[in-house]
């Protein structure tokens, strides 16, 4: 991303402002030029999930579809998009049509008269995922250390806590990390809301006997059995750190799941 004190004051309060909000949004620069073009290198632009642009200008209506378009790709994917946008001529003589994807790029068509050429760069900003972590356990201060660094937004909880809301739009995961002080308490918190991943810290065993007790709290029998526990990928962790390590792998194999499907909606 743009360094803020590169940006003017205006647009500066405006990316503070979505930051804040958790809005998903985009950065559009343009990169190069070439021909008679409104904009120049170096032109930027904010823009909304929808594509339409917040703040900033990258020249008239012949770039505006092009980029709404890569824009609303960028954010659904989570990837940065390159778009060239050139005179129907001009890619006809590189052997290319509107809509072709070639090295990165995408292609799309200039039907403005000016005739020029744009490239521009989209860099989404997507909002970070949420993930809770009820208990203090030896786990729990690990998965809370290493969380960030993944790029997660973590909050802990203690076993009796409310879990608080869930915000739209932003993936949200719960692990129980409690080890004996209020795992039931925890899970059913937790059941009973609409998080996108639960997992459990502990045995097999263990979560076996404390699904007898949540079904008898009239937990649906297809909710126990979603929670994953143990919790994380098997990679033989035995240590608070490794057991830590194997539950962000899960947490990234969720996350990078959750991309790709909404890539394909």
């Amino acid at each position: 991303m743009m360094p803020k004190e590169l940006l003017d004051p205006a647009m500066s309060q405006v990316l503070d402002d979505l930051r804040q909000s958790d809005e998903p949004f985009a950065i559009a620069t343009i990169v190069r030029t070439a021909g008679a073009t409104a904009a120049k290198p170096g032109a930027t632009a904010l823009l909304r999930a929808d594509g339409t642009i917040l703040h900033g200008w990258l020249g008239g209506g012949c770039t505006r579809g092009a980029v709404k378009a890569a824009a609303v790709k960028a954010l659904a994917e989570g990837q940065a998009q390159l778009i060239s946008i050139a005179p129907e001529d001009v890619l006809s003589d590189k052997g290319l049509q509107a809509g072709d994807h070639v090295d990165g790029v995408h292609f799309a068509r200039n039907g403005c008269p000016s005739k020029g050429s744009i490239d521009i760069f989209i860099e989404p900003c997507l909002p970070r995922p949420q993930l809770v972590i009820f208990g203090s356990s030896p786990v729990a201060r690990a998965l809370q250390e290493l969380g960030p660094r993944f790029d997660w937004d973590v909050t802990c909880l203690n076993a009796d806590d409310p879990l608080g809301p869930i915000a739209a739009g932003r993936l949200h995961a719960v692990v129980v990390a409690t080890q004996g002080q209020g795992d039931l308490a925890a899970l059913k918190t937790a059941l009973n809301s609409d998080t996108d991943y639960l997992a459990f810290v502990g045995s097999r065993r263990k979560y076996a006997a404390l699904s007898t007790r949540l079904a008898e709290a009239d937990i649906s029998a297809s909710r126990i059995a979603a929670v994953h526990a143990p919790a994380g990928l098997d990679i033989g962790a035995v240590t608070p750190e490794e057991i830590a390590l194997s539950i962000l792998a899960e947490l990234t194999q969720v996350r990078r799941r959750a991309l790709s499907q909404s890539a394909a909606v």
